[in-house]
């Protein structure tokens, strides 16, 4: 006779050892990362670049280039950052951005730019003598800075002239005139032609780098307003050139010493 206990026993086993196993092979799993492997394939050489990518990559080339090479005026000197106080690209700089940042500025909010300070550690080429393209824009401004206008009281306007004797370099600087006489300090200080006003209000173009206070140029902080423009320093120098045939070369005096 056939014993059904020890078969039923068995039975019992094979189920319950069934429900573990697919409770086991159900329960969420935690993976971890033990290793990862990388290889690098070179596309900058040229011997090594992999043909498919560089005709995909052609045609945009192509259109870039063509787009930075196209001459877009002409300088009769070479611009530089040559000169104690001033200089020839650093005039340049800022006079147009101060004429062109006033286009948007007196378009939105109906009021001038009295000054424009930049700083010459930002101008990062010459302008060469010869044809000007966009190119020449990118390597003068390689940095995406933007135009932004501080408010600033007379007072700041004369931390402003303090801090340009100080750190002895060739700012560029446009809108207002100054005299440093013997014992090194400022005297003379004109805006617009006009005797700087401790109460005023001047409206001065910079970049939004110095705007909050970079190059140690602090006085920016204590900004009445803040306007942003929008509007790339990059820009406004490729929409100058765009403008003009003959880029001018400024050497009027702004800056004199006893």
């Amino acid at each position: 006779m056939v014993n059904l206990k020890k078969y039923n026993d068995v039975s019992k086993l094979f189920v319950i050892f069934l429900t573990l196993f697919l409770v086991t092979s159900c329960s969420k799993q935690n993976y971890q990362v033990t290793k990862i492997v990388g290889k690098q394939f070179p596309i900058t050489e040229k011997e090594n670049q992999v043909t498919e990518i560089e005709n995909f990559i052609k045609p945009y080339r192509e259109h870039i280039n063509k787009d930075l090479d196209s001459i877009l005026a002409y300088c009769p000197v070479t611009l530089d950052k040559s000169g104690k106080w001033q200089s020839t690209i650093g005039n340049l700089m800022a006079d147009v951005s101060l004429m062109r940042g006033n286009l948007v500025f007196e378009a939105r909010e109906n009021k001038k730019i009295d000054i424009c300070l930049l700083n010459s550690g930002g101008v990062r080429s010459i302008l060469p003598k010869g044809n000007v393209t966009a190119r020449n824009a990118f390597e003068i401004m390689p940095f995406e800075n933007s135009m932004v206008v501080i408010a600033l009281k007379g007072e700041q306007i004369n931390e402003m002239v303090d801090f340009f004797i100080a750190d002895k370099k060739p700012h560029p600087l446009s809108g207002i005139t100054f005299t440093i006489d013997k014992n090194n300090q400022s005297k003379n200080i004109l805006v617009q032609g006009k005797p700087l006003q401790k109460e005023t209000i001047y409206y001065v173009g910079t970049n939004d780098y110095l705007s909050d206070g970079g190059d140690n140029m602090n006085f920016f902080k204590k900004a009445v307003q803040k306007f942003y423009l929008d509007y790339k320093l990059r820009d406004i120098l490729i929409d100058y050139f765009k403008q003009v045939d003959t880029i001018p070369v400024i050497t009027d005096v702004r800056i004199t010493v006893e």
